[in-house]
């Protein structure tokens, strides 16, 4: 189940089936996110694409010897879009693909529009989400709930989402979900009412039936609040990824050719190699890269015979595409490393863990405070502290939950923050979670491994804890 691939058959299948010829491959706001994630430029450019627009741009020139290749959403803007692409066509024929299913009022609608037929294909490929990695996908979506409730269009696009994954990869699941969620049960029933809906379009052979599980934070509110230390999480939590995509434009003295740079592990081999490594194995990894590059660069010097420059010559892509991947990486690495020396994230990791792991509420509190004091630890990581001690201890009867909270507005934590620590128990607190995270209610065979992984030692402390999920995944 390579979501990755799934994609990227979608978007292969339908700039091969408009066949040879100049094309222009119209998208929309979202997927031309999701074309990005799988496909580089270089790559299309090769299938006869010499031209991106976007669907709802004004002004784009008619170009009668190009077909367009349209891949959208089926929302009814884009509807509306191509209604108005089509009374007074710019190309000159259209294969129209939509990302999800088309509802057969916007199918008569586009048809009564075609008074030139230029269209000739219309065809639902179901790449209605962001391939990450193989085995991740994101619907890019910001606050999906409100209060304890879904947000209506956010639950519709989360169900579009997942009900597209499904057709993509072929995959007909018994759907379970977390109890304690409502959210939980809404989204379950809002999938599976669609997929009954359009079940003829699961009318395929299985070897097994895979299961779909919907689980939501509310059981597991501690792992979100971890510095995490593999390249990857590094990168996301520290620097921001948006769709591949990485800003480093505010760094200081940074070259104008890595103000943003793309980490993708579908085109760049060291990130694919090193991206669940821990930060001090991608370090070395990244110093022997470096060191391997200065070899080279060292034998390129070297140009005494028409045969050395022959090969300098066959050579060079290769040559330069290294040299990018080296700057790229070591300017990101160096710029992690700052964050974590300058905003003491080892220290604060370390405790985060401890919290996590283990009860010891005096030494918590002595040291949650002396981080919160620490003028060098980022807001953020000062309030997830508080947030972890809230939880391991709301229940403790002498806990410092409120004068911690003081100690964060003193500090000049801004309101936004504050108000988490309020509502972390009443969203996800003791009473709300059907797990029991910090193992406080753990049965004897439990406590028996725990104590045998105590006995054996930890190897790195700053990777004590294992997410609720795993747990899950292991019954």
């Amino acid at each position: 189940m390579n979501v990755i691939v799934a994609a990227k058959h979608y978007i292969t299948k339908m700039i091969d089936d408009a066949g040879p010829g100049m094309k222009v491959l119209l998208m929309d706001k979202d997927t031309t996110g999701i074309v990005s994630m799988v496909y580089a430029q270089s790559e299309i450019l090769q299938k006869e694409v010499f031209l991106f627009e976007r669907i709802d741009s004004q002004g784009r020139e008619v170009m009668k010897h190009l077909k367009a290749v349209i891949f959208v959403r089926p929302s009814k803007e884009n509807t509306e879009s191509l209604k108005k692409e089509l009374k007074f066509p710019k190309y000159g024929s259209y294969y129209l693909y939509f990302s999800n299913v088309l509802a057969k009022s916007y199918v008569k609608q586009l048809a009564e529009c075609d008074d030139q037929e230029v269209v000739k294909e219309v065809q639902e490929f179901y790449a209605d989400y962001y391939a990450v990695s193989p085995h991740l996908f994101s619907l890019n979506i910001v606050g999906s709930s409100k209060g304890k409730n879904w947000d209506a269009d956010k639950q519709e696009r989360t169900t579009d989402g997942i009900f597209a994954l499904l057709l993509s990869l072929r995959k007909k699941p018994f759907i379970r979900y977390q109890q304690t969620s409502q959210m939980c049960k809404r989204l379950a029933e809002s999938v599976m009412q669609k997929m009954l809906q359009e079940k003829s379009l699961f009318d395929f052979r299985q070897s097994d039936t895979p299961l779909l599980l919907i689980v939501d934070r509310t059981d597991d509110p501690v792992t979100p609040l971890l510095n995490q230390w593999t390249y990857q999480s590094m990168v996301h939590e520290l620097l921001g990824i948006k769709n591949n995509r990485i800003d480093l434009s505010t760094i200081p003295g940074i070259q104008k050719e890595l103000k943003e740079v793309v980490l993708s592990a579908e085109h760049d081999d060291v990130y694919r190699d090193n991206m669940y490594l821990n930060f001090g194995e991608i370090a070395a990894n990244i110093k022997r890269l470096m060191d391997k590059f200065q070899v080279n660069a060292k034998s390129n010097q070297k140009l005494e015979s028409i045969a050395d420059m022959k090969a300098f010559v066959e050579n060079y892509p290769q040559f330069r595409k290294m040299s990018g991947t080296v700057s790229k990486h070591v300017t990101v690495v160096s710029e992690l490393s700052r964050l974590v020396s300058d905003h003491c994230l080892l220290e604060v990791s370390e405790l985060e863990q401890d919290i996590a792991c283990r009860s010891d509420h005096a030494l918590h509190l002595q040291s949650t405070r002396k981080l919160i004091l620490n003028q060098k630890v980022r807001h953020i990581d000062a309030t997830r502290l508080v947030l972890l001690y809230a939880l391991r201890y709301e229940r403790t009867p002498n806990n410092e939950i409120k004068a911690l909270r003081n100690d964060l507005q003193k500090r000049g934590v801004d309101d936004q923050l504050l108000k988490l620590v309020l509502n972390i128990i009443e969203y996800c607190g003791a009473t709300v979670r059907g797990s029991d995270i910090f193992g406080q209610n753990k049965n004897a065979l439990a406590m028996t491994e725990k104590f045998i992984k105590g006995l054996k030692g930890v190897e790195n402390i700053y990777t004590q804890h294992k997410p609720h999920i795993h747990d899950i995944l292991m019954i």
